[in-house]
């Protein structure tokens, strides 16, 4: 809410488009001045890229258990579950515990595409001048105000059937009751559901965040000519 709050309060206090493009106008572009939709479809574009590109490589199988930035891990009331497991020998069954939650992320972000989409085409010139001399992730922070309620909802029921269809359930049941039944432990029973949901939820937006901050920072990364002149301007 802090974050949403800035964001419209930062808009306001940028005064008009002018300001913004009588900085493009400085810019040395052969007499040709962006427009305010130019710099709108420039941001859109540059979040399509980020969904295209970053978003599709985690609906791959091992998308987020084979990546470090967004691989899911056990929640802090399991990760005594896998350290007993492991220290008794049953290492394998704590490693495919972690597989099937990183199984079921993979089947729900492929609901996310048409969400963020949607978000995009939503862009305005005054997001798009706020967004673009903001922090590196400024258009990832937009597109999560826009999109996180929606895809939580998309994402919840996907995850629950993909337990069932990947046979989680029946997994961390046995993983579970396997821990409860070891002398000296206290029961756990988490709503995984809901924790996976919660942090495939996190590896979408850092893996956006990711192709954002290559455009904004590299300019190799700026593949158009459209990214070329609308990030100039924050360069």
């Amino acid at each position: 809410m802090k974050r949403f709050t800035a964001l419209l309060f930062s808009i306001f206090i940028l005064s008009s488009c002018a300001e913004l493009q009588q900085v493009v106008s400085q810019l040395p572009q052969g007499g040709d001045v962006l427009s305010n939709a130019d710099i709108a479809s420039g941001l859109r574009q540059a979040l399509d890229f980020g969904i295209d590109k970053q978003v599709t490589k985690l609906t791959q199988e091992d998308g987020f258990f084979k990546n470090e930035l967004v691989k899911i891990l056990l929640p802090e009331e399991l990760q005594k579950v896998d350290k007993t497991l492991r220290d008794i020998g049953l290492s394998s069954l704590a490693d495919e515990g972690l597989k099937v939650l990183n199984r079921a992320a993979e089947d729900a972000v492929k609901e996310a595409t048409p969400i963020f989409v949607d978000a995009v085409k939503g862009i305005t010139f005054n997001d798009a001048k706020n967004i673009l001399l903001g922090d590196n992730n400024e258009a990832t922070e937009y597109l999560a105000i826009k999109t996180q309620s929606a895809l939580y909802d998309k994402f919840n029921p996907v995850i629950a059937n993909s337990f069932q269809k990947v046979g989680a359930d029946q997994i961390w049941e046995n993983l579970i009751n396997r821990y409860n039944n070891i002398p000296f432990t206290n029961n756990v029973n988490p709503d995984l559901t809901d924790y996976v949901t919660g942090e495939a939820l996190k590896g979408v937006y850092t893996m956006i965040a990711v192709e954002e901050k290559e455009i904004r920072t590299k300019i190799s990364s700026r593949t158009t000519d459209l990214l070329r002149k609308v990030f100039a301007l924050q360069d």
